[in-house]
C-alpha cells in the first residue's frame, strides 16, 4: 500500500496508516468526504472514480481534518490540502561522469534567481555549464513552513516546496540539467523533521523513539517499519520519479539505527542497484572511514579542509576554529591525510578522539568532497560573510586555485565561482511562538561578539529583507573585479577537466602536500607525468625552486621565475 494519493485512468487512490484513528475518510475539494475501508493493522484506503491529477484533498482521522504527509504536492503549504499528482519518471543522467570527476555547486533555490523558484534555476544553468560546473546540489526542497527558509526543517517529504514551483516544474528542471550535463543531487534531511507542520505524530507515535533524543526532539525510528519505509521509499521516489542522480544525506552522524542493516546502508544498495546507478553523499562529522566502507557513501563531505583553510586564511579562532592551527603544516597534513583528525583528542568533543586513516582504510582522496565555503559555513555566521568578504580577492583567488588542484570533490556555494557580493544569511519564516524563539536564539548565538555595533547588527532571521538579501546579484558577475574571478574558475575547471593527470584518478600515493617555508607545495602524479602547484597566503614574496624543465600551466597572482609573489599560486607541468 502506497501511502497518499495515487492516480490512474480512472481515479485516485487514496491510503493512510495509522494507529491512533480508528476511522479514516478523505475530503475532497474541500466538500465531499469519502471514507476509507479499514484493512487491518491500521491501513486505511479506498479508491475513488473521476479524481484525477490536480485535484485538492485532506485526510480526517477521527473526522479531524490533518493533511497528509506523503502528499506529493501541498500548494497551500504543509497545513494545508494535499494535491493529486500524476507520476511520471524523469530519466537521469544518461553517461554521468564518476563522481571524482564532478565540480559541485551548492544552490538554494530560493536564493539562486530572481525568482527564487525552480524555473528560475533553470534559466541559470547555462551560465553553470558555461564555466564548467557539471554537477549541481540543490540544498532541501521537502516541503517545510512558512514560506522561504533553508529547507532543512522539512515535514512533508514528498512535496516540493510549494514557493518554488510544483512538481512538474522540478522535473523540467532536471531535464534541463541533464540536457547541458549537469549532473543534479538532492540534499534529503532524514536524521529529524522540522518543528512546525509535522503530522507524522498524529498518525502514529510509531514513527519516532522517545529514548533517543536529538537536538530537534525524539529521533526517527528507524528499526521501526513505518518510518524505514518512509525514508527509503522517500530516496526512491527522489531518484526514479525524478531523475536525480544523487542524495546527499544531511547530518549522517545523527542517524541512529540499531537494526542488523543500517538504514545508510540500505539507501546506498538501493541507489546502485538502479540503472544507471546513483550516487549518495553523507554529511558526517566524525571523520570515520566506515562511512564509505560500510555504509556504502561514494563521497563524504570532510570540513577539516575548509576549517584549516578557514583559520589561515582569517586567523580566527572561535569555537571550533580553535581545534584547528593557522599554518601551512597543518594544512599540509589534512591534505596528505584527507582531514586534520584521524584518532587525536576533539577539544569541540570535551577531549574525546575523532576520527580514523582514510589510507587505512583505503578510502581514495576522490571519496571527500571539499570547499572554501557552504552553506553552513556562510550562514552560520553572524552577518552572512563569504570568504571572499572575510579576505582580500588574492587571498581567496589563491586559495580557490588550491580547491580545484586538489582530487576530492570540489564544492562551491553558488556564486562563489564570481565572488558573489551578498551574503548568505540564516533565515526563516515561522509565526507566533516558534518565529520569536528563532529570533531570540539567534540574537544569544552572537552575544559574545566584543563589538556592540556587530551585536546590534545581526540580521533579524524573521525579517523578510534577510531572505531578499541573500539573493545573488547576477547582474554584477560581468562586472570586475567579479567577472576576472568568472574567468579564473573557468580556466582551472578545464585545466582540471582536460589535464591528464589532474583528470585521472587519484590514489594517496599519487598525492603529496609539503609546507616550505610560507609556501604550501602540492604534487600530483599519474604514470610518468607530475603536476606541481606552489602557493601562498602570506602578504610576503617567496623564493621558489623550480626545475628549468617545468612548464608553466596556470598562474594566479604573480610570478617570476625564482619568485612567487604574495598571495599567488601556480601550477606547472613537469615529467616524472
Amino acid at each position: 500500500m502506497t501511502p497518499g494519493a495515487t492516480p490512474d485512468a480512472n481515479g485516485t487512490t487514496f491510503a493512510a496508516w495509522s494507529t491512533t484513528a480508528r476511522s479514516i475518510s478523505v475530503r475532497l475539494d474541500g466538500e465531499r468526504v469519502v471514507p476509507l475501508e479499514a484493512l487491518g493493522q491500521g491501513r486505511f484506503a479506498a479508491h475513488v472514480a473521476g479524481v484525477a491529477p490536480g485535484a485538492l484533498y485532506a485526510f480526517l482521522l477521527d473526522g479531524e481534518v490533518t493533511p497528509d504527509p506523503f502528499a506529493r504536492a501541498l500548494p497551500q503549504g504543509v497545513h494545508g490540502p494535499g494535491c493529486v499528482v500524476a507520476r511520471e519518471r524523469v530519466e537521469p543522467l544518461a553517461a554521468p561522469l564518476p563522481t571524482s570527476s564532478w565540480v559541485i555547486c551548492e544552490v538554494h533555490v530560493g536564493t539562486f534567481s530572481p525568482e527564487g523558484t525552480f524555473r528560475g534555476t533553470e534559466a541559470k544553468l547555462e551560465a553553470l555549464a558555461e564555466i564548467g560546473i557539471n554537477a549541481i546540489e540543490l540544498l532541501p526542497i521537502a516541503a517545510f513552513d512558512g514560506q522561504h527558509g533553508w529547507g532543512y526543517d522539512g515535514v512533508a517529504l514528498y512535496a516540493p516546496h510549494a514557493p518554488y514551483g510544483s512538481p512538474e516544474d522540478l522535473r523540467s528542471l532536471v531535464r534541463a540539467a541533464h540536457a547541458r550535463g549537469i549532473a543534479v543531487v538532492l540534499d534529503v534531511v532524514y536524521n529529524h523533521f522540522g518543528p512546525a507542520g509535522n503530522y507524522l505524530w498524529r498518525y502514529a507515535r510509531e514513527y519516532f523513539d522517545e529514548d533517543v533524543k536529538t537536538p530537534w526532539g525524539a529521533a526517527p525510528a528507524f528499526a521501526h517499519p513505518p518510518m524505514r519505509s518512509l525514508v527509503v521509499e522517500n530516496a526512491r521516489y527522489w531518484l526514479e520519479e525524478f531523475g536525480f542522480d544523487g542524495l546527499r544525506l544531511d547530518a549522517t552522524h545523527a542517524i541512529v539505527d540499531p537494526s542488523p542493516l543500517h538504514v545508510l546502508r540500505e539507501i546506498t544498495d538501493l541507489a546502485h542497484a538502479l540503472t544507471p546507478p546513483r550516487r549518495i553523499f553523507f554529511e558526517d562529522e566524525r571523520n570515520d572511514p566506515t562511512v564509505v566502507t560500510e555504509n556504502g557513501a561514494d563521497a563524504v563531505w570532510a570540513d577539516d579542509f575548509h576549517h584549516q583553510v578557514h583559520v589561515l586564511l582569517t586567523g580566527e579562532r572561535d569555537g571550533y576554529y580553535a581545534a584547528y592551527e593557522p599554518s601551512l603544516d597543518a594544512l599540509a597534513l589534512a591534505i596528505n591525510e584527507g582531514w586534520t583528525f584521524t584518532g587525536q583528542p576533539f577539544a569541540p568533543w570535551k577531549g574525546k578522539p575523532r576520527g580514523a586513516s582514510l589510507r587505512a582504510q583505503g578510502v581514495p582522496p576522490g571519496k571527500l568532497v571539499y570547499c572554501l565555503q557552504n552553506h553552513d559555513q556562510v550562514g552560520n555566521r553572524a552577518l552572512g560573510s563569504r570568504l571572499a568578504h572575510d579576505v582580500d580577492l588574492a587571498a581567496f583567488a589563491a586559495a580557490s586555485t588550491l580547491l580545484l588542484f586538489l582530487p576530492a570533490i570540489p564544492l562551491l556555494l553558488m556564486g562563489q565561482e564570481w565572488a558573489a557580493s551578498s551574503p548568505f544569511l540564516f533565515f526563516s519564516d515561522h509565526h507566533g511562538d516558534l518565529g520569536e524563539a528563532i529570533r531570540k536564539g539567534r540574537r544569544e548565538a552572537f552575544a559574545a561578539f566584543a563589538d556592540p555595533t556587530t551585536r546590534g547588527g545581526i540580521p533579524d532571521p524573521q525579517s523578510p529583507e534577510t531572505f531578499q538579501r541573500s539573493k545573488l546579484r547576477w547582474g554584477e558577475r560581468t562586472e570586475e573585479p567579479h567577472h576576472g574571478m568568472r574567468e579564473l574558475h573557468r580556466e582551472l575547471l578545464a585545466l582540471r577537466r582536460e589535464d591528464p593527470v589532474l583528470a585521472a584518478p587519484c590514489a594517496w600515493a599519487d598525492l603529496h602536500a609539503t609546507a616550505r617555508g610560507n609556501v604550501l607545495e602540492v604534487v600530483r602524479t599519474h604514470e610518468d607525468e607530475e603536476r606541481r602547484l606552489l602557493v601562498t597566503f602570506g602578504a610576503e614574496p617567496a623564493d621558489v625552486d623550480v626545475p628549468p624543465d617545468a612548464r608553466l600551466l596556470f598562474t594566479c597572482g604573480s610570478y617570476t621565475r625564482g619568485e612567487l609573489g604574495a598571495r599567488s599560486a601556480v601550477i606547472f607541468s613537469l615529467s616524472a
